[in-house]
C-alpha cells in the first residue's frame, strides 16, 4: 500500500498526516492493554478477540486489536500485521491511517504530539469520529459480558428460538447470543454505528434509533436495497405495541450493511437504523431467523446471572398460567381483571383495523383447554415496566395453533395485558 492509495481514501497528503498522527498519538487507544483499574490482561484480551466477529485471524476489527496490542508492546511485527490489513480490506479506513503512521513513524517523520487543533473543520471532525471509533472498539475488550451472564431482558427463551441479538447503543456493539444445551453463550460480538441524533426514538425524522425488544420481521437481500444499505437488511418490528402506546412514530428501523466503498460507518452515522460491516451483516443475514429472532437494544446492559431473573421468571410463568385457565374455561371476569381498559387485540390480517374488544375479548369455547407451547418472555424496564411474550396457543385436541404475542404493562403494581396478537 503506497501513500498514494492512502491519499485516495483520506483526502490530501497533509489532511492524512494530520489524521493518522492523531488517531496513533492518542494515549487512549493503547489505554486499555495496561491502565491501572480494570487492567486488560493479555488472556482476556485473547478471549475477548476471540468473538469479535468471529476468527481472530479472519476478523478485520481482531486484527486491528492485535496492530494496537503490537504497538503497545513495541513488537515490530505491528507494521506487517498493519500492512496486511490494508491490503486485504482496503475500505478500512481506520486501518489505513494507523498504518500509515507506522510508516511515518518508520521513515522518523512522526512527531509526538497527542492532538492535532489545526487544519481544517472537515480535517478535525473525521479525527474525531475516528478516534471514537478506535475507543469504541478497544473498549470492546472491557465491556464484554462477564461469562455465564446474560442480558436481563431475557427471563426464558423457548427451544425453538436459536439466537438473541443485543445492541448494546452507546457502547456502538452488537452482541449475538445462540441458545445451547447449557443456555445463552455470546458467539460473536460486532462493532456497529447508530443514530447520529443518538439513542431513544421518539418521532419519525430524530435520527435516533430506538431502544426495546423488538423482533426481525423479514430478510432483504442486495437486489432489494440502495448501495447505502450494503449487501442485506433485517427489518424490525419499530415501532412495536408498546412503542404505539406512548405515542412514538416513525418506521423503517433496520440492521443493515453499509456501501461497499466503505468498511464501517463512525459511531453515530445512521437515520436511526444499526448499521455494521457487510460481512458481519452477512453473517446476521445467514444465521438469523426473522420473525422468531429478538433484538434488544439498551442504552447500557446489564448482564446478569441467570438464576438472578428466576423470580420474575416464575411471577410471569404464574401470570399466564392464570390467564390460560380463565381462556379455558370462558372466565371473561378474570380475563377482564387481567387486561388493561384499552386492551387491543389484532388477528394478524395486515391492513385491518386494530379491534378494542368491549369485555377483553371473546373467549374460547368453554371446557376446551389452551396450552401454550415455545414460550419466551422477555422484560422492558426503562421509565415503564413492560413484558413480551411470545408463545404457541394450543388448544386440546389439536396438533396445531396460532403463534401470539403479548405486551403487558405494570399497572399500579399489577400487570396488565394491553395488547394480544396472531404473528404467524
Amino acid at each position: 500500500m503506497t501513500f498514494r492509495q492512502i491519499d485516495c481514501l483520506t483526502g490530501t497528503s497533509s489532511r492524512r498526516a494530520l489524521l493518522t498522527r492523531a488517531v496513533l498519538a492518542g494515549a487512549s487507544l493503547v489505554m486499555p492493554f495496561g491502565q491501572a483499574s480494570g487492567k486488560t490482561t493479555r488472556s482476556s484480551l485473547n478471549i475477548g478477540a476471540a468473538v469479535l466477529s468471529g476468527s481472530l485471524h479472519s476478523s478485520p476489527e481482531a486484527r486491528l486489536i492485535e496492530i494496537y496490542r503490537a504497538i503497545a508492546d513495541g513488537d515490530r511485527q505491528a507494521l506487517p500485521l498493519a500492512a496486511a490489513l490494508v491490503r486485504d480490506v482496503p475500505g478500512f479506513q481506520l486501518g489505513q491511517l494507523v498504518y500509515g503512521d507506522l510508516l511515518a513513524a518508520q521513515s522518523g517523520s512522526l512527531p509526538s504530539f497527542a492532538t492535532v487543533t489545526d487544519g481544517p473543520p472537515a480535517v478535525r471532525e473525521q479525527l474525531q469520529k475516528l478516534r471514537a471509533e478506535a475507543n469504541r472498539r478497544l473498549g470492546s475488550l472491557r465491556e464484554m459480558p462477564p461469562p455465564g451472564t446474560v442480558p436481563e431482558q431475557v427471563l426464558e427463551l423457548a427451544r425453538n428460538v436459536r439466537h438473541v441479538v443485543v445492541v448494546d447503543a452507546s457502547h456502538s456493539r452488537v452482541y449475538v447470543f445462540e441458545q445451547q444445551s447449557d443456555g445463552l453463550q455470546l458467539i460473536r460480538s460486532f462493532y456497529a454505528s447508530i443514530g447520529r441524533a443518538g439513542f431513544d426514538k421518539q418521532v419519525e425524522g430524530d435520527l435516533r434509533t430506538p431502544l426495546g425488544v423488538y423482533h426481525i420481521t423479514s430478510r432483504l437481500d442486495d437486489q432489494q436495497l440502495e448501495e447505502l444499505y450494503g449487501i442485506g437488511a433485517l427489518p424490525l418490528n419499530y415501532p412495536n405495541e408498546h412503542d404505539r402506546r406512548m405515542g412514538r412514530t416513525g418506521s423503517g428501523i433496520w440492521l443493515h450493511g453499509v456501501p461497499r466503498l466503505s468498511y464501517v460507518r463512525s459511531p453515530y452515522a445512521t437515520e436511526g437504523c444499526v448499521a455494521l460491516a457487510n460481512d458481519d451483516m452477512a453473517y446476521l443475514m445467514r444465521e438469523l431467523e426473522p420473525r422468531r429472532t429478538p433484538v434488544i437494544i439498551a442504552d447500557e446492559v446489564n448482564w446478569v446471572r441467570p438464576d438472578a431473573l428466576s423470580t420474575h421468571r416464575a411471577e410471569f410463568r404464574e401470570l399466564l398460567s392464570r390467564w390460560a385457565e380463565a381462556r379455558s374455561l370462558g372466565n371473561r371476569a378474570t380475563i377482564q381483571a387481567l387486561s388493561t381498559r384499552d386492551f387491543q387485540s389484532d388477528d394478524g390480517v395486515q391492513d385491518r383495523p386494530l379491534k378494542t374488544p368491549v369485555r377483553a375479548g371473546a373467549p374460547l369455547r368453554q371446557n376446551r383447554r389452551i396450552d401454550l407451547k415455545e414460550v419466551s418472555i422477555f422484560r422492558w424496564k426503562r421509565g415503564t415496566e413492560v413484558t413480551v411474550v411470545n408463545f404457541a396457543e394450543i388448544v386440546a385436541g389439536e396438533t396445531r395453533g396460532v403463534v401470539k404475542r403479548q405486551y403487558w404493562g405494570k399497572e399500579q403494581g399489577r400487570w396488565k395485558l394491553f395488547y394480544e396478537g396472531v404473528t404467524g
